[in-house]
C-alpha cells in the first residue's frame, strides 16, 4: 500500500471515528468536500499543507494519517 493509500484509509477512518462528515471536514479544515472525498479515495495525493489543514481540522498530528496498520513502513 503507498502512501496515498495508506492516507486515505487513516482518513476515513479517523473522520468516522470523530463522527464526521466529508462536509464538516472540508467545512473546518478550509477545503472543499469534494477535495477531502478524492483524498479518501486515493485518486489525489495531498501537500504536505493540506495535510496538516486536515490533522488539525481532526485533531490529530500529521503523522497519524501516515501511519501504516500493516508494518510496510
Amino acid at each position: 500500500m503507498d502512501l496515498k493509500e495508506v492516507m486515505a484509509v487513516n482518513l476515513r477512518r479517523t473522520r468516522h471515528d470523530k463522527n464526521m462528515t466529508q462536509e464538516e471536514l472540508a467545512d473546518r479544515a478550509s477545503l472543499s468536500a469534494r477535495y477531502i472525498g478524492a483524498i479518501e479515495r486515493a485518486d489525489v495525493s495531498a501537500s504536505v499543507t493540506v495535510l496538516g489543514q486536515i490533522a488539525d481540522a481532526l485533531g490529530i498530528e500529521p503523522g497519524e494519517l501516515l501511519k501504516s496498520s500493516d508494518g510496510s513502513r
